[in-house]
């Protein structure tokens, strides 16, 4: 397994499993079936609401806590100092460990500073071994690191061929800051498995779309979470460090960049803020 080495230091691999979107009571099932087949890195979130499926999940999946890096994020509601510190500990119970990996703010919203301080506060006291942030378009990027005792060490963001984000990847890059994929695969958005030339570099090597698209992210730098419930589909897109893009290959893969997201608004306008603030709202309803 390739892994990058954050600003603190720690090893994170560059290649895990994502539970968005995987329903509470199957989550469990799908997390040892990624770690049976290799993974290491499990991405989670408070909003996702399956935490506990995978708590349950690597507490009983046979390998060693130390081998796993577990990522989970603050959802805005819990932003806030004492809301995030109290979050902390509910998202170490259940997780059922002592320690995350690698904890997200998960929106650019809302009382950030206080969260994030609340998160310092665990990463000085070894709740935590990396911190980080989520949807931090470049602005409030500097921002952050500019203004925090500890910075941000990782920003997960939407990036797949449709969305390269170079400006950003340049940014990031200056200031220390790993970036990381959410929906590699665009969620299947603008034709993403049967898109040219994907496809075509794919049959070069004997690889699916997917699996072109991925090491081409990894090739950029980002970490990627690819999320699916099926496990020939989880075997597929591990199965990525046995063959190498060529420059002409990253050239016409290039080319699929429309510099915009697809899947959400961009978060630095209004009507990317309205969108994630609303479900902000429906979400109040739903934690009561």
């Amino acid at each position: 397994m390739q892994t990058v080495k954050l600003n603190n230091g720690v090893e994170m691999p560059m290649l895990g499993f994502g539970v968005y979107q995987i329903p509470a009571d199957d989550t469990e099932r799908c997390v040892k079936e990624a770690i049976s087949l290799g993974y290491r890195m499990i991405d989670t979130a408070q909003a996702y609401g399956n935490e506990e499926g995978v708590g349950k999940a690597i507490s009983e999946c046979g390998v060693p806590r130390k081998e796993l890096f577990i990522v989970t994020k603050i959802w805005i509601l819990n932003y806030g100092y004492e809301k995030a510190k109290a979050s902390i500990e509910e998202s170490l119970r259940k997780l059922h460990t002592d320690y995350i990996d690698l904890l997200l703010l998960h929106q650019p919203y809302s009382d950030v500073y206080g969260a994030y301080r609340a998160m310092e506060e665990a990463y000085r006291a070894g709740k935590i071994r990396a911190i980080g942030v989520s949807n931090f378009y470049p602005a409030r990027l500097m921002d952050i690191v500019r203004n925090t005792e500890i910075p941000p060490m990782v920003n997960q963001v939407e990036a797949h061929v449709f969305h390269q984000r170079p400006k950003d990847l340049k940014l990031m890059a200056e200031l220390n800051v790993v970036p990381m994929a959410w929906s590699p695969f665009a969620e299947g958005k603008n034709d993403f498995f049967t898109k040219e030339p994907i496809v075509a570099i794919g049959k070069k090597y004997n690889k699916t779309a997917a699996q072109v698209a991925l090491r081409y992210l990894m090739d950029l730098g980002f970490i990627l979470i690819p999320k699916t419930t099926h496990k020939e589909r989880m075997a597929e897109n591990f199965n990525v460090f046995d063959f190498t893009l060529t420059d002409e290959d990253k050239a016409e893969m290039a080319k699929l960049d429309t510099g915009a997201p697809v899947i959400l608004a961009d978060h630095s306008t209004p009507e990317g803020t309205k969108l994630i603030l609303d479900l902000n709202d429906k979400m109040k309803e739903f934690w009561k």
